[in-house]
């Protein structure tokens, strides 16, 4: 066990807040969205984190996720349950991408994706709260996350995947202990299946933002952006947004430090980057809306950004809009075609809804959202090697004559 969860601690955590009404909600209770129905987000004192912790004693600290574990929920260190969340690489990204073009490799976290963050955060905090059986519907990262971390702590699990799901997926998430079962239906009609066995009692609904701590996981990653980049934050972030919760999780990760005193007042530009064909929030961003309507008939080769309809869709809009960022939409063809130019001219080998960053980075600076000159950092939410690759067909004879020069 790494050297920082030896012994318990005191949380800093004061209470959950309704993210649309601000009504208070006991801390140490367990909790699903709040009497409004929107998500409840974490609160802590952080004039007791300032006197606890400094910044510099956080940079000291070995560089995992549980190096912040100051602005973390967990009450008790013997209920953290970890496979090793390490700090991810910024790789530039300087031929396909530019000059100052930084990926944050996600792929490289327990699972493959960025989804272990959120729900080692989340199924810590179940163990803790004493929840035996988890539900969740998925696209498939966020299943093979939950399965992990459950199964790891002894936590019965249940997974609803839409039945395109890509099949490497399905069996990850069948090979790590849950019950995983195929749905003719996108990741919201999974959703109602959950909800519904949910509301008879049958097990706990782990569905994105309708629990309080996956935000809390999530928000690690403008944590370590803010110390990767020496206590300063990038120009912009284009991020992959289907749920939305690391973008949320990140703009308030960005408040908590501006009011520890470690960051100043200047917040990247926020970018939620969806597929063209399932675009609810960029919809919702050009119409001036608060709320997201459901997108109908989605489709994109992006599977973890076909999300119809997201409970944080106001969250994700009142970010974007406060950092003067944008959303925008990409198509299938010029997802794919960054995937292929990351890994022809870079080297890495970018998921689907990572390729998407790149592509809406370049339609961004097309038509002068952002400049060359800004720091910019895209997110890779997962592995490219969980996705499908072209073929590669050609075979050498190697009892006949070889032309070498052909070769």
């Amino acid at each position: 066990m790494n050297q920082n969860l030896t012994t318990d601690r005191q949380t800093f955590v004061t209470h959950l807040e309704c993210s649309i009404t601000g009504e208070r909600y006991e801390a140490d209770q367990l909790h699903r969205l709040s009497r409004a129905g929107r998500p409840l987000l974490v609160r802590y004192d952080l004039d007791a984190v300032r006197s606890a912790v400094s910044r510099d004693t956080i940079a000291a600290r070995p560089t995992d996720l549980w190096r912040w574990r100051e602005l973390l929920p967990v009450r008790h260190t013997s209920n953290i349950v970890s496979l090793g969340e390490i700090e991810t690489p910024l790789v530039p990204l300087t031929k396909s991408g530019g000059p100052n073009v930084l990926v944050k490799d996600e792929g490289r976290l327990p699972t493959g994706s960025f989804k272990a963050r959120g729900l080692v955060m989340a199924v810590a905090m179940a163990k803790e709260l004493g929840v035996t059986k988890i539900a969740m519907p998925t696209n498939g990262n966020a299943g093979a996350a939950l399965a992990a971390y459950a199964t790891r702590c002894g936590i019965e699990t249940i997974v609803f995947c839409p039945d395109d799901t890509p099949e490497i997926n399905v069996r990850e998430i069948a090979m790590q202990g849950a019950r995983v079962w195929r749905v003719n239906g996108l990741i919201d009609d999974c959703g109602a299946i959950v909800g519904k066995g949910a509301a008879e009692g049958r097990w706990f609904d782990f569905s994105t933002l309708k629990e309080p701590y996956r935000i809390e996981g999530k928000k690690t990653m403008g944590l370590e952006l803010a110390a990767q980049f020496g206590w300063k934050l990038p120009d912009a972030i284009f991020y992959p947004t289907g749920g939305g919760t690391g973008l949320i999780g990140m703009w308030k990760a960005f408040d908590e430090l501006e009011k520890l005193g470690w960051i100043g007042s200047e917040r990247p530009k926020m970018f939620a980057v969806q597929a063209s064909g399932c675009a609810p929030i960029v919809r919702a961003f050009e119409a001036g809306e608060e709320h997201a309507e459901r997108w109908e008939d989605a489709s994109t080769v992006a599977a973890g950004i076909r999300v119809p309809k997201a409970v944080g869709d106001f969250l994700i809009l009142r970010a974007v809009r406060e950092s003067g960022g944008h959303a925008l939409a990409v198509g299938d063809p010029a997802i794919l075609k960054a995937v292929d130019a990351a890994a022809k001219q870079d080297g890495l080998l970018l998921c689907p809804e990572g390729g998407a960053t790149l592509a809406a980075y370049h339609q961004a600076l097309n038509t002068g959202l952002v400049d060359e000159d800004d720091k910019v950092v895209l997110f890779n939410c997962a592995t490219g090697l969980k996705y499908p690759m072209p073929e590669a067909p050609q075979a050498l004879d190697r009892t006949r004559p070889i032309d070498f020069d052909a070769l």
